[in-house]
């Protein structure tokens, strides 16, 4: 929302600058070109202006001289435009968003507009010059906007080492395991985020914490510090979650922010200090710098005399030499190949191009960045001053080590693992160690597993009845008939009284299982088995199989109201309109449909047998499944709520008990006659037209509902 706001808050500026090219024009052209200088008074750089202005003009006058060398009449020259920033009440590049869009506004309407623009160094001021389309049709050379928001625009070039390089220095340095003193992966990292910082600290220190980076996303742990305290508590914490923390500033900032305290041997601090040659000049070191390394860039490879020694001190000074320099490296090669030069045409040019700085080569990568040689330095326990310990190539992104066996102070001339308590041999002993472990608690779980699966196997293989003498006689006031339908192929749909007992204290049905001799098969068994282990509210409970003299039976709850088909017949005890209303159909219906999706869930898997007589009644009124399992000792048989495919082949299914249930559904709601059909009521005929699907349409029961509301058609 804050970014939309700027942007409508500076869009008047933008508006007038889509023609910069043509504007710019007569100040580039006719052997006559003018680079426009932005200068901005921070306090976020070492540089005056007056500093500034000298180097261009220096710059300037090496550049004329070439052109004079080779006979060309060509006249460079540079309008400087300043800035000043003393109306904000905080000073610096935090408070210069819009000050780079008002100048070159300015630049614009004074018609003073020329080939290249040296801009501004604040990331917050080039940002918004180069974010929106319609702003600056023409090369625009920072010396800084070190920022991530600043990379891969089309008209920028950086000569100072952007966040983006930093940040790939880190991820390849963190990955590599190959290197002779650096033997394992990094994965983790303390951030230390000083609250006084430069511009370059401020930004290479936001990449570093900024999540979208392949830095961070390859960290397993990351956390930021944000003052000296944590950075104290954390380097001698033994309880921390990481070795290594990454801070910018100078050999005095760490002084500062330590202080005196005692560092772990363990730790390593990598600190970003680019711009500061003093590592090669006056290369001792102090004690406090024992567990830092220092990421800087290398001394200056230079052959010229005249004006160095000021620009090997100061890399914002260097910067914008070089920038003039480029300009000239780039307008030779048109006026050589006798090009036109022109804004637009110069931009794609200040990309993959290497020229000759101030201070040695300069290289651009194919974004207009500059490429280096970072190189990372460490503490001498024996000399005590600084020595290389590796560079990193920013252009290929190669890492060489500059030394096979550093004397720097951490164990066995290697850098410390990440993880605090560990290191190459530890870690290797661990890893063993817990390798191992993995592979005896795996061998002794799957013998364990194994042995509780031939256990299981054998015990649902086995099958003991019930005792005789368990199943007691009921007493005479406990008597009482209970009328089921019997599956058995001879009595067919004629009803019998079973058997009453009382088995744990408990009224029990007998069920005479009248094709069984008792001597199960191994499937049987496993199904009985099965049916042991179901227990649920609207199931009856299985309790096992007894041998009475010669006949097997089998032990199952008892209900005290009968089945739920004598329920429907008996319209006196339970009439329509009073007891057996739309209420109870429903919850008759739901008791059943929540027994029947508990059995297809569980081992059982379907019932084979659903039927009106195989659902039972308590005295609650709550309805009850029996008669389910055992399709292999009680195969199923023909009924009128049994599906039309399993009545031409003998099989149960799922899809099968859903059908029967539709049937009981029926039988429920209009209390008639299993498949009531005004067509036709002979149940043999029924049962023909059903089993032999004849006909345009299929065979189905009639479900006539003439004086029903609006909620009973919705059932």
């Amino acid at each position: 929302m804050k970014e939309q706001m700027l942007i409508l808050a500076i869009w008047p500026l933008f508006s007038s600058l889509q023609p910069l090219q043509q504007v710019g024009s007569n100040q580039c052209s006719n052997n006559s070109y003018v680079i426009n200088v932005m200068l901005m008074n921070y306090s976020d750089f070492p540089s005056s202006t007056e500093s500034l202005k000298l180097a261009v003009e220096q710059a300037l006058e090496r550049v004329q001289n070439e052109f004079q060398t080779t006979g060309e009449n060509v006249t460079v020259k540079a309008i400087f435009h300043p800035f000043s920033s003393s109306l904000y009440v905080s000073q610096g590049c935090r408070t210069s968003t819009c000050e780079g869009v008002e100048l070159i506004k300015t630049i614009y309407e004074a018609g003073t507009l020329g080939c290249a623009v040296i801009g501004p160094a604040c990331t917050y001021a080039t940002y918004q010059m180069v974010s929106l389309e319609t702003v600056l049709s023409l090369p625009l050379i920072s010396v800084g906007s070190f920022g991530l928001s600043c990379d891969y625009k089309v008209n920028l070039t950086r000569l100072l080492t952007p966040a983006r390089k930093v940040n790939e220095f880190f991820y390849y340095f963190w990955k590599d395991s190959q290197l002779p003193f650096k033997t394992t992966t990094w994965e983790s990292v303390y951030i230390y985020k000083r609250t006084e910082t430069s511009e370059a600290c401020l930004w290479y220190m936001n990449a570093l914490d900024a999540g979208v980076t392949e830095f961070s996303e390859k960290l397993k742990f990351k956390d930021i510090l944000r003052t000296s305290e944590q950075l104290k508590k954390i380097v001698k914490n033994p309880n921390r979650k990481s070795n290594v923390i990454i801070m910018c500033g100078s050999p005095e900032d760490v002084r500062t922010d330590l202080g005196t305290e005692k560092v772990d041997n363990d730790i390593v601090i990598i600190l970003i200090d680019l711009f500061n040659n003093t590592y090669f000049r006056k290369n001792s070191s102090a004690d406090y710098m024992q567990n830092v390394l220092v990421l800087t860039l290398p001394p200056a490879n230079y052959s010229y005399n005249s004006v160095i020694k000021d620009y090997m001190e100061d890399d914002f000074l260097a910067g914008y030499f070089n920038a003039v320099l480029l300009f000239g490296h780039i307008l030779k090669k048109f006026i050589i190949s006798q090009s036109p030069v022109s804004p637009f045409g110069l931009i794609n040019e200040f990309r993959n191009t290497t020229f000759e700085g101030v201070l040695g080569p300069v290289t651009l990568d194919e974004f207009g960045d500059v490429d280096t040689n970072l190189t990372l330095l460490y503490t001498s326990q024996t000399a005590k001053h600084f020595k290389p310990l590796l560079y990193f190539n920013t252009h290929n992104n190669k890492t060489c080590k500059a030394t096979n066996s550093p004397d720097f102070i951490w164990k066995n001339h290697k850098l410390p693992s990440d993880t605090p308590g560990t290191g190459p041999h530890v870690l290797t002993i661990a890893v063993f160690t817990l390798t191992g472990i993995v592979i005896l608690v795996l061998i002794i779980s799957l013998i364990i597993l194994r042995k509780y699966r031939r256990d299981n196997e054998r015990r649902s293989k086995k099958w003991s009845h019930i005792p005789p003498e368990e199943i007691l006689p009921l007493e005479t006031s406990e008597t009482s008939h209970v009328s089921l339908k019997i599956d058995e192929d001879k009595r067919r749909d004629t009803t019998q009284r079973l058997r009453q007992g009382k088995y744990d204290k408990k009224v029990v049905i007998l069920k005479d299982l009248k094709n069984s001799d008792g001597n199960f098969s191994e499937k049987q068994k496993m199904e009985l088995n099965k049916l042991l282990q179901v227990d649920y509210y609207n199931l009856t409970k299985f309790y096992g199989t007894v041998k009475i003299d010669t006949m097997i039976f089998g032990v199952i709850e008892y209900c005290e109201r009968g089945s739920l088909r004598d329920v429907l017949n008996d319209k006196i005890s339970y009439p329509d309109g009073t007891f057996m209303d739309w209420e109870f159909k429903i919850s008759v219906m739901y008791d059943i449909a929540k027994g029947m999706s508990y059995l297809h869930s569980s081992k059982t898997e379907v019932h084979g047998r659903l039927k009106s007589t195989n659902c039972v009644v308590d005295n609650r009124m709550v309805v009850k499944i029996t008669d389910f399992g055992c399709n292999s000792i009680l195969p199923p048989r023909k009924d009128l709520w049994t599906a039309p495919e399993h009545l031409r082949h003998a099989d149960v299914s799922q899809k099968g008990d859903v059908y029967s249930y539709g049937i009981i559904a029926q039988e429920i709601i209009l209390r008639r006659e299993t498949f009531y059909t005004r067509h036709c009521r002979d149940n043999r005929e029924k049962l023909y037209r059903v089993e032999s699907g004849k006909g345009v349409k299929p065979f189905r029961p009639d479900l006539i509902l003439e004086t029903v509301g609006e909620r009973q058609m919705e059932v």
